[in-house]
């Protein structure tokens, strides 16, 4: 079994700095946590920590789920692009 060296350990960091590179309120990271949801975790005695490379992975997975997801309210893409309001009607 290897042993991890300074170098190639994995980056830590503390819910404050995790919450600053997701550019989100540590209270955000504190709910998530509460309902499973979120980055990955862990507790190291009474801190909660995140591992950088792990955090660029829920950005990367959130990124790919709301390409994939199709526009809010039944909007199609093109009718966005063309400016089209959804309060107007075309008979109008």
């Amino acid at each position: 079994m290897s042993e991890h060296t300074r170098d190639d350990a994995p980056e830590l960091l503390t819910s404050t700095e995790a919450a600053d590179l997701l550019r989100a309120p540590v209270a955000t990271l504190r709910y998530w946590r509460h309902l499973g949801t979120g980055p990955r975790s862990f507790r190291l005695g009474r801190r909660v920590l995140y591992r950088r490379d792990d955090l660029h992975a829920w950005i990367d997975a959130q990124h790919a789920e709301a390409v994939d997801r199709p526009p809010p309210s039944g909007r199609t893409s093109s009718a966005i692009a063309c400016g089209a309001s959804p309060h107007v009607s075309a008979h109008s």
